[in-house]
Formats: C-alpha cells, sequence, structure tokens
C-alpha cells in the first residue's frame, strides 16, 4: 500500500466539506477557492473541483451568478443556498465529532 494514495483519499474525503466551508462567509470564483484550498494544503486542481460543484450545485447546496469580465468572458460566482448553509452546519457537527473519535483513538499514554 502507498501511503500517497491513502493521503489523497483522506483528502478527497473532506474536498466537499471544505468546499462548501471556504464559501461559507463569501462567493467566490472557482479559480479563488482553488487557490484558497491550495494555501492551506489541500491541492485541488480545476479537473477536481469543476465536477464537485456541478454536484453540489445539482444538490442545491450551491447557487451560482454570472458576471462580466473586462478580460475575457463572463464568470460564474458560486455562492452557498439555504439548504447549503444547512448542509454545511450538520457538516460542522459531524466533523467535531469525528475530529473528536481521532483525537481520542490517537492519543497515546504521553498525552494523557
Amino acid at each position: 500500500m502507498k501511503i500517497e494514495n491513502t493521503k489523497s483519499q483522506m483528502r478527497k474525503g473532506i474536498l466537499e466539506y471544505c468546499i462548501l466551508a471556504t464559501l461559507k462567509n463569501e462567493e467566490a470564483y472557482p479559480s479563488d477557492i482553488i487557490e484558497k484550498l491550495k494555501k492551506v494544503k489541500l491541492i485541488v486542481v480545476e479537473g477536481t473541483l469543476y465536477p464537485l460543484l456541478t454536484r453540489l450545485k445539482n444538490a442545491e447546496l450551491l447557487q451560482y451568478r454570472w458576471e462580466e469580465s473586462m478580460v475575457g468572458p463572463p464568470r460564474k460566482y458560486y455562492s452557498l443556498t439555504t439548504k447549503g448553509i444547512e448542509f454545511l452546519n450538520e457538516l460542522d457537527i459531524t466533523w467535531n465529532q469525528l475530529a473528536k473519535a481521532v483525537r481520542l483513538t490517537t492519543k497515546t499514554k504521553k498525552d494523557e
């Protein structure tokens, strides 16, 4: 088993949650989302992000609006829907429970 495969699967498992969390406070253009995720070491490429954005939009968790650009084609800016905010709140609860369980499971004797 290769460690890189496992690390990649762990990142993929939380990517949707992190995308929703990124949009929690403000709308964003896909390249802005990629930049924010790269900044925190959740490396993501356009080929990964766009299908996720489409899936989240089709699930009615995201919406988008078009904005004209001074250079190039119009841009899509994504934001959370009301349903997306509720979904993210549920994920926050689940993440906190999961993170606590992992901390307790991986705690060593000397950590106590």
